[in-house]
């Protein structure tokens, strides 16, 4: 069983056909090249994920065998020491990620041994969902019409058994690979702010659908409540599995829930990403609209540095980005506007917001990243309009009206900082050398400044009918 984003036991097809075999089962997790490529926040967040199921894996009377490598040459060399007959795992649907099961199976079936690739990943397989002609959907509404009232098959439970083979192969000690050592002291501050494992991913779950599924829709958008799932962390690393939460939300919708189905809907929104990156692989490193190479976007800029390090001066911007590096993760809203300040106000490339987040989230999703920056930036599907430019003041005014979102994640605003946004100064690189005690600073742009230099750049680029004609 060759576990990779799959870290549970529950409703995991894979693990459930290798237990229900002949023979004894071998869990494997492989920390090949395109692991050791992710970004320092995921890629530490990996390794308590990868500890939490070698835990309920001796719970279950087996063990996880871990192993550095090129994911074919390891799962050659463990198939000799082995004498394993078959190789199961969850498919996944990144380029990189196709690119190495297509090889590794045909290794393997070259071989005589069985490779049997399952679902689980996704609520339904980025091919199924079909237009009428045949095609891919590139617009979110009709695609969420298309799969709703599609069948999704019940979670399936642990296997009751995993047995273990006679003579167990080496493992490698996951302290070994130090996943954790780009974070530097940053993961003792984010580690607080963690939810690890299956089990307290159902406990998160339950708890969701228990007290706050029912305001889901009218108050997931408050930066100030405590009214969103964030079941994303966990859902990254497979800790659960997306029919669950799909039956979990199903059943509160049909027990008057009101907000239930605007939930079912942002788990479709999930599936609508990978839907996109499997059959647009470009999603997650081009400008997914032809035409838009030439739109005046700045490289990297000191503008995007003062961003990344929560000092724009635009405090619903600046407490965005601070709370990401204090917890690993931002509240959903307030990506949406501070990509929008990265993108619109000061005309930097989404690409280098994608790569910040990619580097500072635990809940990284390489689609859902990607369709959400170009999402805000206007060149991606179903894109925001170009004249839609979030207006941090006005959006602070709606979504956290007091501004307790405000002066919980931002040192120095208003006079005031609060525990948790001195963390900050705990977790970034001492060579910001920012302090506590520096003064808040003045903005980097004024807001109708930048919003009149964008409006202008965006109307000049669909002038000439390029993004048009791509839609």
């Amino acid at each position: 069983m060759w576990f990779r984003r799959d870290l549970r036991l529950a409703d995991n097809a894979a693990l459930t056909a290798a237990a229900e075999a002949d023979g004894p089962v071998i869990p494997v997790f492989i920390l090949d090249p395109e692991t050791e490529a992710m970004g320092a926040a995921p890629k530490w967040r990996l390794g308590l994920s990868i500890a939490d199921l070698a835990g309920a894996l001796e719970e279950a009377g087996s063990r996880l065998i871990l192993r550095r490598g090129k994911a074919r040459e390891v799962l050659e060399a463990l198939v000799e020491e082995t004498g394993a007959g078959a190789v199961h795992w969850l498919r996944l649907y990144d380029p990189a990620s196709i690119k190495r099961d297509t090889e590794i199976k045909a290794m393997l079936n070259d071989a005589g041994v069985e490779a049997v690739s399952h679902a689980g990943h996704t609520l339904h397989e980025p091919w199924v969902p079909e237009t009428q002609q045949g095609g891919f959907y590139k617009v979110y509404s009709p695609f969420w019409r298309a799969v709703s009232p599609m069948d999704v098959a019940e979670p399936l439970p642990a296997p009751k058994k995993l047995p273990a083979p006679d003579d167990w192969p080496s493992s490698e000690a996951l302290d070994d690979w130090q996943l954790g050592a780009a974070m530097r002291r940053g993961a003792a501050v984010v580690a607080d702010y963690t939810t690890v494992g299956e089990a307290a991913a159902r406990d998160r779950l339950d708890a969701f659908i228990a007290d706050a599924v029912g305001r889901y829709k009218t108050d997931r958008n408050r930066t100030d409540l405590d009214a969103t799932s964030n079941l994303s962390e966990n859902l990254t690393y497979g800790e659960i599995s997306p029919r669950t939460i799909w039956h979990a939300g199903r059943r509160a919708m049909e027990e008057g829930a009101k907000g239930a189905e605007h939930f079912l809907k942002e788990l479709v929104w999930r599936d609508f990403a990978w839907h996109l990156l499997y059959h647009t692989p470009h999603i997650t490193e081009g400008n997914w609209r032809e035409g838009w190479d030439e739109f005046p976007w700045r490289d990297d800029n000191a503008d995007a540095e003062r961003w990344r390090r929560g000092l724009t001066g635009e405090p619903m911007v600046d407490a965005g980005m601070r709370e990401l590096y204090i917890t690993g993760r931002m509240h959903n809203r307030t990506r949406m506007i501070v990509a929008s300040y990265l993108t619109k106000h000061l005309m930097t490339h989404w690409r280098i917001g994608l790569d910040w987040f990619a580097d500072c989230l635990i809940d990284w999703d390489p689609a859902s990243n990607a369709m959400g920056w170009q999402w805000t930036a206007g060149s991606g599907p179903d894109a925001a309009p170009y004249f839609r430019v979030f207006n941090p003041e006005t959006q602070a005014e709606k979504f956290d009206p007091k501004g307790s979102y405000r002066r919980r994640w931002l040192a120095g605003w208003e006079g005031e900082s609060s525990t948790e946004a001195k963390r900050f100064f705990d977790a970034i690189p001492e060579s910001w050398d920012l302090s506590a005690e520096d003064t808040y600073p003045d903005r980097l742009i004024a807001l109708k400044e930048g919003r009149e230099r964008a409006l202008a750049a965006y109307k000049s680029h669909t002038a000439d009918g390029r993004k048009e004609d791509a839609a």
